[in-house]
């Protein structure tokens, strides 16, 4: 990405006031000051998305191989494996009850997509102008209604026969900010926030809809040509009191 898009025209469709959040794999974390950081990284560190508070305070949560978190974040971002093969089937399974057999839990283990950071570093937080060649991916938090929009927006260059761009993939709310993405390099929207073991760092009723950059780019360049400008969120926000937020 040469040159950061601008969302202003979007946002200001969506009524969105909750900054967008961008995860950046990148060499010099102290671009992203101010920082915060997980203490170490294990099987029972924090959620990364107890942090959410801090990245609307204007915060980046930094992580490493050696301090990640939680066990799961870990592995969906660094490829670190905290607990056994067995041991992690058995808690996935067993403990938190995510499959209907052992099998089809060790099955998912077996091939749970990962993303390895070429930097070292994965950095999460607000949008920066400055690193947006390290960008990977960008996260909007919105409502049900905000993200009808940007499902729409998401769909609006697909040809027919084309795979679809936004999907709800199973696992957990750290793998859906980057690792659930077959390609990057892709047009594609996630719809995150879906781990119901990291929600009660949300508010409730906000969902996650993570684009890659190409995506990110597109729907930046949505304008009142396109649905934005037909109508439908004129009745939709009246319908709701003024405001989609």
């Amino acid at each position: 990405m040469s040159a950061a898009p601008d969302p202003s025209v979007l946002l200001a469709a969506l009524d969105l006031q909750t900054p967008l959040i961008g995860l950046y794999d990148a060499p010099n974390p102290e671009a992203f000051a101010p920082l915060v950081a997980p203490a170490t990284g294990g099987a029972r560190g924090p959620c990364l998305f107890h942090f959410y508070r801090r990245w609307l305070e204007g915060q980046t949560l930094h992580l490493t191989p050696d301090a990640f978190g939680c066990g799961g974040c870990g592995r969906s971002l660094f490829g670190i494996q905290v607990r056994e093969r067995e041991d992690f089937i058995d808690f996935l399974w067993g403990d938190e009850g995510l499959r209907a057999t052992r099998e089809q839990m060790g099955t998912f283990v077996d091939h749970a997509p990962t993303y390895r950071a070429a930097h070292g570093h994965v950095l999460i937080g607000p949008l920066r102008e400055d690193q947006a060649r390290y960008l990977r991916s960008v996260t909007f938090w919105v409502n049900a209604d905000q993200l009808c929009v940007l499902q729409h927006g998401a769909y609006h260059w697909q040809s027919w026969g084309e795979p679809d761009p936004v999907t709800v993939p199973f696992g957990s709310g750290c793998s859906q900010l980057v690792a659930c993405f077959r390609d990057l390099d892709r047009p594609q929207a996630v719809i995150g926030g879906t781990d119901i073991a990291m929600r009660d760092g949300l508010p409730a009723g906000l969902l996650a809809l993570t684009v890659t950059v190409p995506l990110y780019e597109r729907l930046c360049t949505l304008g009142e040509a396109s649905f934005l400008g037909k109508g439908f969120l004129e009745r939709l926000r009246k319908a709701r009191g003024g405001s989609l937020g």
